[in-house]
């Protein structure tokens, strides 16, 4: 059906997979970075992390992409030269998919994270602190755990928003599953059977992610008592 492209198309699935998981991961870091800022008492410190959070999510996905991508490669070769190294440098479209992918969701994230930290009644900290924690206790013991359960919902979105996202990266030349179906889809001229086909692709990796986490959730929001309406 796929007329000998499917083998392909399944090797560019993996790379998307790859590039969804590790751009995650970076997303995950950022966006604990950019709460910290933003829940934190130094008014400056505050600000930054509202002007990352409030302009890369007022940017659409696509244009951050292409600043990032050309626009970060042409800053790095400027700067090259400047500590001694001459050669042009061409960025990754892995890597550069990744810091971007990572950059743009952390900003997403660092909303979630901040929800769910407020989101959890004052008097838990001061309850822990009351029983002797430290503070690091506290954040890590008490926190933590209860931010996890409030946050999961919003980072299930993101996840799947990102998961899709990764096919914008296949304009700056990775060759994700995307990229591959193009290809394909040029060769044989059957273009609806190939992004049918990536569609699918699709569907099969965020219907696994959203049975994940919701065994993730259940996992922690055991013991937590449900109010009846």
């Amino acid at each position: 059906m796929l007329k000998g492209y499917g083998a392909v198309i399944l090797d560019g699935a993996w790379l998307t997979l790859q590039l969804a998981l590790s751009s995650m991961a970076l997303a995950i870091v950022l966006g604990l970075i950019g709460v910290a800022l933003r829940l934190s008492p130094v008014r400056w410190l505050a600000w930054l992390g509202d002007v990352y959070s409030t302009v890369v999510r007022g940017i659409p996905d696509l244009v951050l992409i292409l600043l990032i991508f050309y626009g970060g490669q042409d800053v790095i070769n400027r700067v090259a030269p400047l500590v001694g190294y001459d050669d042009y440098i061409d960025i990754n479209p892995m890597v550069a998919g990744i810091g971007t992918l990572g950059f743009i969701f952390g900003a997403y994230l660092s909303e979630t994270f901040r929800g769910a930290f407020l989101g959890i009644p004052k008097g838990q900290a001061e309850a822990g602190a009351a029983y002797g924690m430290s503070a690091r206790q506290v954040f890590f013991r008490i926190m933590v755990p209860q931010m996890v359960r409030l946050a999961i919902p919003g980072f299930t979105n993101n996840w799947l928003v990102l998961t899709k996202a990764t096919a914008l990266i296949s304009i700056v030349g990775l060759q994700d599953m995307m990229f591959k179906a193009k290809q394909a889809a040029d060769a044989t001229r059957e273009p609806f059977t190939f992004f049918l086909a990536v569609a699918a692709l699709y569907l099969v990796i965020t219907s696994v992610s959203l049975l994940a986490l919701k065994q993730l959730e259940k996992r922690y929001s055991v013991g937590v008592k449900v109010a009846e309406l």
